[in-house]
């Protein structure tokens, strides 16, 4: 009934499979997966734990995407010398109000 259930869930356009781990504690990644990520014997994976779940990712993959963040990060919170010049101004024009008043 379990099985169902998550295949149900699970299969709406992604590749799914049930896996198991042996009692070593090894899992292998099956087959279509491999294939539909091109994945090779010899290809880098990093592996991590989010949100309760074993991600498994390629490192070319893993470093483009923080590639990615890195700059999208700085795209978006500006320039450190334009934020230093702005606190910069405005405690300028703090100090030059106090002294006026």
């Amino acid at each position: 009934m379990h099985d169902m259930y998550f295949r149900d869930i699970y299969s709406e356009g992604m590749t799914s499979a049930a896996v198991k781990m042996n009692p070593q504690g090894r899992v292998s990644i099956p087959a279509p997966f491999r294939h539909e990520l091109g994945l090779t014997p010899d290809t880098d994976l990093v592996s991590y734990v989010e949100d309760g779940r074993v991600v498994f990712e390629e490192r070319e993959h893993l470093m483009r995407r923080i590639q990615q963040t890195a700059l999208n990060s700085r795209a978006t919170a500006g320039s450190p010398v334009d934020e230093l010049l702005a606190d910069r101004r405005a405690a300028a024009a703090r100090e030059t109000a106090e002294t006026e008043s």
